[in-house]
């Protein structure tokens, strides 16, 4: 495992697209709008530093593989699937500029 290879999956754009297709997917049948990329960017690091991910990945970097974000035979779609409903629903994240109200007040 290495912060290096986490950092790669999170910037490759073709694992993103696939994180992407997963939450929009999950997303309609929440019967929500799709909105898939708020919900990456809470999900994506989660998703990348998952222990069979994160293997997966490395091990094809280190196999000088061309496009591991993007090879289901890498990363699979049960893969992504599992963490992304492992981390659903993602916690919001705090608004720039808004200040949570503190119970009691």
């Amino acid at each position: 495992m290495s912060y290096s290879s986490i950092t790669q999956c999170v910037t490759d754009q073709a694992f993103l697209n696939r994180l992407n297709a997963c939450i929009a997917q999950e997303q309609i049948a929440k019967d929500e709008t799709p909105s898939p990329t708020q919900i990456s960017s809470q999900l994506m690091w989660a998703v990348a530093c998952a222990d069979d991910v994160e293997s997966a990945y490395e091990s094809a970097l280190a196999a000088y593989h061309p496009n591991p974000g993007g090879d289901a035979s890498v990363i699979t779609d049960e893969m992504i699937l599992s963490h992304v409903q492992g981390s659903w629903p993602p916690e919001p994240q705090p608004q720039p500029g808004v200040q949570p109200l503190l119970p009691g007040v």
